[in-house]
């Protein structure tokens, strides 16, 4: 089979912090929620990282898994139960993001295992891209794991970079942490 380019991310650029006192934690069976009264979280997207800091038990960094309404968000990780106490500000700052996954060689059953990534970034990019691999057929969060040796970290100055890969992973993503400015532009894989 022929070679597959896919775009694992189009443009995504870092979100402003999000503070307020009324911001709590919910965990409903499987389901966790990060929610308030007033404070929009509205800007945060399905895969967006979200680092919390603030809290007495929720201190880490969660993957948004849906919006549920502009003021409540469902979340891949587990979360402690945590009312807000209207005195204490809570901070989500937007850490970064996983992009879609992609089907890799593992899919395709290939034999060689061959894959290629680029990542193009903007001038004011600051934070760390890599890949990650899962052998599962229908990953979660807990499936996924790095890929030695695709990590690209932004300088401001080299805006583009490219990695290869081998592995028969079934899915492929990218994933973006410590993001703290600017914009990915694209990352594109070769399967």
């Amino acid at each position: 089979m022929a070679q597959k380019s896919t775009t694992l991310l189009a443009s995504k650029s870092h979100l402003a912090n999000v503070s307020g006192t009324d911001i709590s934690f919910t965990a409903t069976g499987s389901e966790y929620k990060i929610s308030s009264t007033s404070t929009s979280l509205s800007g945060f997207n399905v895969r967006d990282l979200i680092t919390v800091t603030g809290t007495t038990n929720n201190n880490s960094t969660f993957t948004v898994k849906s919006e549920v309404s502009a003021n409540e968000l469902i979340v891949e990780e587990v979360v402690t139960t945590e009312t807000a106490d209207g005195s204490t500000t809570y901070t989500l700052d937007h850490t970064g993001f996983v992009s879609d996954k992609a089907k890799g060689d593992g899919y395709y059953q290939q034999p060689d295992g061959v894959h290629t990534v680029a990542y193009q970034v903007n001038s004011t990019m600051t934070g760390s891209i890599k890949m990650q691999g899962s052998l599962a057929t229908t990953p979660t969060e807990d499936d996924w794991f790095d890929i030695s040796g695709t990590t690209f970290t932004a300088d401001q100055s080299t805006l583009i970079s490219t990695a290869n890969f081998t592995g028969n992973f079934v899915w492929i993503r990218a994933k973006a942490t410590s993001v703290t400015a600017g914009t990915i532009s694209s990352i594109l894989s070769n399967s």
